[in-house]
């Protein structure tokens, strides 16, 4: 078994993942004006990727002990395959949908299948190559801004743009297809099944599920839905989400320092303070100061997803691949609820003010998140001192 060879299949996989939401939130406008289409509809289209990732999700951390990881990746593939084929081809709402359900079940998937191969590759240092595994989800959506804002304005179409997603596709389909994959850790320690799903019940489990829901909202529904709340504000609102990528991206690469400096509880107690500042810089600030906002928040929301599954597979990983699927699937679907709240509220508060005062208040709303995972994350980080220490 060749662990470099996974890796970086799998890093191609995520990247897919990545762009389909970093392109699909720089082409959100021009889906709304294309097929007339209103902010209820955008925000149930953004939304339906998060619905469909974590269904797959679940089902995936459920049968990849049983099936092995290699099919399921096949299924990952041919639903990433007809979603995009799908997207291009898009003749309105309807084939929108389902298009961005098929991508969504496709991402979920390959979540349900990489973290427990990463964890399984790497028994020694999973956080950190969790970490390094997920750098490559703001590095897709760089990759995604990138595209999305370069192919906009040299006249090339949304259609075009989606069409670049085929080629790190054939990559990780082609890279998997030659791969042997290992039994997850589960399998190979020999936790039953049985014992597994009694785990998923633990209080530090279920705890952690919760806060999953938060670290999930702060971060990947502002990600999403930037350009739609922000767009008033700034004439490339989509740059913002760029450098928030970008931030993400190189504070994941260089997890390793910071794992070993703070610990993972530290660094989510971190994460939560400084995010919570991000937010509130976002939905304050104006010019040139939202770039400086956007940098700020991408560092508080760096380290919440990986390390919060890092925390998970370190600290219980007798809850198997199933814990690490339920962990995410929690998060995705908390994601999908809160986008499609906050796009009829936003479509509510644009009749009774400006757009910008409209896209300020729903992040201001959702600031209340961030506050909460501070008190949360500083409650988590004295129980496992204590723990450590007894």
């Amino acid at each position: 078994m060749d662990r470099r060879s996974l890796f970086i299949a799998s890093c191609f996989a995520l990247v897919v993942t990545s762009l389909s939401f970093g392109i699909r939130a720089g082409i959100l406008n021009d889906l709304q004006g294309q097929f007339a289409l209103t902010d209820i509809q955008i925000s149930t289209i953004a939304a339906t990727a998060f619905w469909g990732f974590p269904i797959s999700m679940v089902i995936g951390g459920m049968l990849v002990d049983r099936l092995g990881m290699k099919p399921l990746m096949y299924l990952a593939f041919l639903m990433h395959l007809g979603g995009i084929l799908l997207t291009i081809f898009a003749n309105g709402y309807l084939s929108l949908f389902l298009s961005t359900l098929m991508i969504g079940l496709g991402n979920g998937m390959v979540e349900a299948v990489c973290n427990p191969l990463v964890a399984s590759i790497y028994p020694e240092n999973k956080t950190t190559k969790l970490n390094h595994f997920h750098l490559w989800f703001p590095g897709g959506i760089v990759l995604g801004t990138l595209i999305s804002f370069t192919f906009t304005n040299l006249g090339l179409g949304w259609q075009a743009q989606m069409g670049t997603m085929l080629i790190p596709l054939a990559i990780y389909g082609y890279l998997f297809s030659k791969a042997e994959f290992p039994v997850t850790e589960r399998v190979k320690s020999g936790v039953s099944e049985a014992d597994m799903y009694k785990n998923l019940f633990q209080p530090l489990f279920l705890f952690m599920m919760i806060c999953m829901l938060g670290t999930s909202i702060t971060e990947l529904f502002t990600g999403q839905y930037i350009d739609v709340l922000l767009h008033s504000v700034s004439e490339n609102a989509i740059l913002i989400l760029f450098i928030s990528s970008g931030v993400m991206t190189l504070g994941r690469g260089l997890a390793g320092g910071v794992v070993k400096t703070l610990k993972p509880t530290g660094m989510l107690l971190g994460s939560a303070l400084i995010s919570t500042l991000g937010l509130y810089l976002l939905a304050t600030q104006d010019g040139g100061m939202l770039f400086v906002s956007a940098a700020v928040f991408g560092l508080g929301v760096t380290f919440f997803w990986p390390t919060m599954i890092g925390f998970v597979a370190e600290n219980l990983p007798n809850t198997g691949a199933v814990g690490l699927s339920v962990m995410g699937a929690a998060g995705m679907f908390a994601v999908s609820l809160y986008m499609q709240a906050m796009g009829g509220y936003y479509e509510g508060l644009v009749g009774d003010m400006n757009d910008v005062e409209a896209g300020r208040t729903v992040l201001r709303t959702t600031l209340f998140l961030p506050m909460i995972l501070t008190g949360a994350f500083a409650g988590l980080y004295m129980f496992m001192r204590k723990r450590h220490a007894a």
